[in-house]
C-alpha cells in the first residue's frame, strides 16, 4: 500500500540530516545493543559463585533481560510512532546505561537482576533506528541501509564474545557492565548529535490496557519456554504458563480488534505480507539460535570425548567473530538483490544459505577452520534474511506504524529464538555421554541440533513463498506515476 505522506517537523532551522552519518550512529547503537545481550555469557558459569545464589536463581540473570525486551520491544516501538522515534530510542539506551551501571555495582543477585532488567528494556533500539531510517534517507539508500541497521543485531552479538571473554579473562568482571554503560554513552551523544527526530507521528492515546495483556501474556508464554526445562514440562506450573499465555493473548486480541487505537493494529498485521513476513522470521529466528548454541560448545568441550576440540572461551568467541563481519558485508548485497528481485527472494536466498551452512555442520565439525566457515556461512544467510524482513515489513504499512510493525517482527524472531533454545536444550539433555560421571551432549545431539536448524531454515524459505511478489526497483520506476501499490498484481 502507499504510505502515509510524512508531515515535516519543525526544525527550526536545524540543518538536514547527513544520511551517511545517521546510518553509522543508528548502526553502533544497535551494535551497542547487541554487544550488551551478549556480554554477560562467559560470567554464566561462574555467576553462582560470584552472586553468592544458587545457579537456579542466577539463571534469572539471562531470562530477565529476555523477558524485558519481549515486552518493551513492541511497547517502544508504538510509542515511538506516537511520540517520536529518536525521543524513545534516548530513553532506551539510557536504559541501557542505567542498567550496565546497577549491574556494575552489584555483588548480589538482586541488583544485578534489576540492572539486567533495565538492559532488556533498550532492546527495541534496532527497530526504532529501522524506522527512522524510513522517515529520513533518500529513497536509494533506504534499502541497503536498513539492512546494515537489522544485521547490526547479529555484529555486535558475533564480536560481543570474544571481546567479553577476553575482559573476563583479564579483569574483574564488573569491567564488563562499566564498559557497556561506557558504550551506552557514546551511543547517547553519538543520537543527540547526528540524528533528528523523526517526521512522521500517530498522535492519539496510549493503549495501556493493551500493554498491560501482551506483557502479561508474554512472560507466561516465555516463562514456561525458558524455564520448562528446569521445572520439568510437564508439571503443574510450566502447564499453567502455557495455559495462561493461550487465554491472555486471546483475549488481548480480541480487545485489541475492538479498541479504537490498539497497541498492535492486528488487522494491518493480519495482511498477508506482514503475516508470512512475521511467520518466516519465527522459523528464522529458531534457525539462527541452533549456531550459537552448537559451535561453542563443540569447541569447548574436553578433547577426550573424541569431538570436543578442547578450546577456551576466547577461541569459541573468535571463531563466531567472522560471522558478524560477513553478516555486515553482505547487507549491501542483500540490498542489491532487493532492489533486482524484491525481498521476498532476498529472503528466499538467506534462508537456503542457513540451511547450506547446517548442512556443512553435518558434516564438517572436526576441526575449528571447519567451524569457523560454517559460522560465515551462515552468517552470510543471516546477513541477508535480516536485511529483507525490514524492507517486507515497511511496504506493507503506514509510514506511521513503521516503529510498531518493525518492532513485532524483531519480538517474532526472539520468539523464535527462545523456542530454539528450549528445543535445543531438551535435545541435547537427552542424547548423552557420560565422561568422568558428568553427561555431557552427544555428538548425534549436536547433528540433530543442526539438523532441526537446517529445517526451520528450510520452512522459513518455504513460508517466504507465500508472500505476495513485489515490484522491483527497475519495474517501480518504469511504472506509471498512478499510486499503484507496490505489490504486484
Amino acid at each position: 500500500m502507499s504510505d502515509a505522506p510524512a508531515a515535516p517537523a519543525d526544525s527550526g532551522g536545524a540543518a538536514p540530516p547527513r544520511p551517511n552519518a545517521v546510518v553509522a550512529v543508528l548502526a553502533f547503537a544497535g551494535i551497542v545493543v547487541a554487544l550488551m545481550q551478549t556480554l554477560v555469557i562467559p560470567i554464566v558459569p561462574e555467576l553462582p559463585r560470584l552472586l553468592a545464589a544458587p545457579a537456579s536463581d542466577t539463571a534469572w540473570a539471562v531470562t530477565a533481560t529476555l523477558l524485558a525486551a519481549a515486552v518493551a520491544t513492541p511497547v517502544v516501538g508504538r510509542l515511538g510512532d506516537m511520540f517520536g522515534k529518536r525521543r524513545m530510542l534516548l530513553i532506551s539506551v539510557v536504559m541501557l546505561v542505567a542498567g550496565s551501571v546497577v549491574c556494575a555495582l552489584s555483588d548480589t543477585l538482586v541488583p544485578m537482576i534489576v540492572g539486567r532488567l533495565l538492559q532488556g528494556l533498550a532492546s527495541g533500539v534496532i527497530p526504532l533506528g529501522i524506522s527512522i531510517m524510513r522517515d529520513e534517507l533518500p529513497a536509494e539508500r533506504l534499502a541497503g541501509s536498513t539492512a546494515l541497521m537489522s544485521a547490526s543485531l547479529g555484529v555486535g552479538g558475533a564480536l560481543g564474545l570474544p571481546t567479553a571473554a577476553l575482559i573476563a579473562d583479564h579483569f574483574d568482571w564488573h569491567v564488563l557492565f562499566w564498559a557497556s554503560a561506557a558504550m551506552g554513552v557514546i551511543a547517547f551523544a553519538l543520537v543527540v548529535a547526528f540524528v533528528p527526530e523523526s517526521r512522521v507521528r500517530t498522535g492519539g492515546r496510549f493503549d495501556g490496557v493493551g500493554a498491560l495483556g501482551m506483557a502479561v501474556g508474554l512472560v507466561c508464554l516465555l516463562l514456561a519456554v525458558s524455564k520448562g526445562a528446569d521445572w520439568g514440562w510437564s508439571s503443574g506450573t510450566t502447564l499453567g504458563l502455557f495455559a495462561a499465555a493461550v487465554v491472555v493473548l486471546l483475549a488481548w486480541g480480541v480487545f485489541e480488534l475492538r479498541t479504537a487505537q490498539p497497541l498492535v493494529d492486528l488487522r494491518t498485521t493480519a495482511r498477508r505480507q506482514v503475516l508470512v513476513t512475521n511467520l518466516a522470521s519465527v522459523a528464522m529466528g529458531f534457525s539462527m539460535f541452533a549456531m550459537s548454541l552448537v559451535l561453542p560448545q563443540l569447541l569447548q568441550l574436553p578433547e577426550q570425548t573424541g569431538y570436543g576440540l578442547g578450546r577456551s572461551m576466547l577461541t569459541a568467541g573468535l571463531v563466531m567473530a567472522p560471522s558478524g563481519l560477513v553478516m555486515m558485508a553482505t547487507a549491501p548485497l542483500s540490498a542489491a538483490v532487493s532492489r533486482a528481485k524484491g525481498p521476498k527472494v532476498t529472503l528466499m536466498i538467506g534462508a537456503v544459505i542457513v540451511a547450506c551452512g547446517y548442512g556443512l555442520g553435518l558434516v564438517l565439525m572436526s576441526q575449528v577452520w571447519q567451524l569457523t566457515l560454517i559460522s560465515c556461512v551462515i552468517g552470510a544467510g543471516i546477513g541477508f534474511t535480516y536485511g529483507s524482513m525490514p524492507a517486507l515489513i515497511m511496504a506493507a504499512v503506514p509510514a506511521n506504524e513503521t516503529a510498531a510493525a518493525n518492532s513485532l517482527n524483531t519480538l517474532m524472531r526472539s520468539i523464535g529464538t527462545s523456542m530454539a533454545s528450549a528445543l535445543a536444550g531438551v535435545v541435547l539433555s537427552q542424547m548423552t555421554i557420560s565422561l568422568g560421571g558428568y553427561a555431557l551432549p552427544s555428538e548425534n545431539g549436536f547433528r540433530t541440533v543442526m539438523a532441526i536448524g537446517a529445517g526451520a531454515a528450510l520452512l522459513a524459505c518455504a513460508i517466504a513463498s507465500f508472500i505476495p511478489r513485489q515490484r522491483t526497483s527497475v519495474e517501480a520506476a518504469e511504472a506509471p506515476a498512478s499510486g499503484e501499490p507496490a505489490v504486484a498484481k
